[in-house]
């Protein structure tokens, strides 16, 4: 018999979470890192990171019969980073918990 076990999350406020991760990526001021001389091939990017509690609940179904529902509150990182000519883009998130 094949197991599955299958997980899913829902975010108390995305709405808030998303908010807060544009205003990290659409920030208004340069440091200038992006544009320092770098050896050829390498190029410098200017970085950017905010840390967030994020709340919602976190479901696991085991073979379509067993569930769980467990809330969850944890604190994430987030970091947005642009090179020369580009935008800063969420590159990279991870919880700190």
């Amino acid at each position: 018999m094949k197991k599955v076990l299958q997980i899913s999350a829902a975010l108390d406020q995305p709405r808030l979470l998303e908010a807060i991760i544009e205003k990290l990526a659409h920030r208004r001021y340069d440091i200038g890192y992006s544009k320092e001389k770098m050896p050829k091939g390498y190029e410098a990017d200017e970085t950017s990171s905010t840390e967030a509690y994020v709340s919602g609940t976190v479901e696991f179904n085991y073979n379509g019969n067993e569930k769980i529902r467990m809330p969850f509150i944890t604190c994430f990182l987030f970091t947005c980073a642009h090179g020369k000519q580009e935008p800063y883009k969420l590159n990279w998130s991870m919880s700190l918990s």
